[in-house]
């Protein structure tokens, strides 16, 4: 009879390896509940959970991570959690307990978002959004939580407008600096994400509003005739590129977080879809609170 090791594979020694940033497992989805303020939600979340793995051993335990997210995500059932960040952060601390080489672990989170909205002829509907949470913890440097959205909205470009603009010039008789004039549009999709620090609370709905407010125009899953060219207009009167929405993003942010810690951190992505271009625009700031005030 053949004897068959019950020893980890995992926990062999090595002496020519390499050290690797992150070992993990991705795409575990899971129901969590959420209760905040006087609304309670159950989401349905996609965890991507990692550790560093030090050059001297084989390979992680990739078993922990999955025990860590069922005992944690599951009790969010029977009681819930004040916080997609907060859950992130207790997942982060638990993986570093349970994978005692590691000293660097980290948990994505990702998670559909529905939130009433009145339209523009006053009915109210259900908008789609991603809610995101993100933790890192460091045993040499503590744990950060961050939270974000993904907002799904509409820009229109500047400069094809003001081409033609000038190529209308002098053929049309109303007043051209008056009205909007006729230019390409874009879906625009808009990252948000920020920093929580432990004695503070950041709404996501919040974060929602700045990013709806620094587009063009926000956009909605139902619009009769008449609110599809309100919408147009909307945005036509508003052009912007990619990286005046990240902008503006940064400046409300700053205003609508003004109290808090400088070592905050920021991160602003805007894509913009470009409808006559087979490319899209791309911008990003990833900076601190001190930064943005300096």
């Amino acid at each position: 009879m053949n004897h068959i090791s019950t020893s980890d594979v995992q926990n062999r020694r090595l002496t020519n390896g390499f050290k690797l940033t992150r070992v993990g497992v991705t795409g575990v989805r899971k129901p969590v509940t959420v209760n905040r303020g006087n609304k309670t939600v159950t989401l349905t979340c996609q965890i991507d959970v990692f550790v560093d793995l030090p050059s001297s051993q084989k390979g992680s335990h990739m078993s922990r991570n999955l025990e860590v997210i069922s005992e944690i995500v599951d009790q969010s059932v029977r009681v819930p959690v004040a916080g997609l960040e907060i859950l992130s952060a207790n997942i982060c601390r638990s993986l570093l307990e349970r994978h005692e080489y590691a000293s660097y672990s980290e948990v994505n989170l990702r998670a559909d978002y529905f939130l009433e909205r009145i339209g523009l002829s006053g009915r109210t509907t259900l908008e789609a959004y991603k809610l995101i949470a993100k933790a890192v913890d460091r045993r040499d440097n503590g744990l950060k939580k961050l939270i974000g959205v993904e907002v799904v909205g509409m820009t229109t470009c500047p400069c094809a407008m003001e081409t033609l603009r000038e190529e209308f010039r002098g053929k049309l008789t109303i007043e051209r600096e008056r009205i909007p004039m006729i230019t390409h549009n874009q879906r625009n999709i808009t990252t948000l994400m920020i920093e929580v620090p432990e004695e503070y609370d950041i709404e996501a709905d919040d974060l929602i509003d700045i990013v709806e407010r620094s587009v063009s125009s926000p956009t909605f899953e139902i619009l009769k005739r008449s609110e599809e060219a309100r919408v147009v207009l909307a945005a036509h009167e508003n052009p912007k590129f990619v990286e005046d929405v990240v902008r503006e993003i940064l400046t409300r942010i700053l205003e609508k977080y003004g109290g808090l810690p400088d070592e905050v951190i920021v991160t602003v992505r805007s894509e913009s879809e470009e409808s006559i271009h087979k490319h899209n625009a791309f911008a990003e700031r990833i900076t601190t609170l001190k930064e943005l005030r300096e």
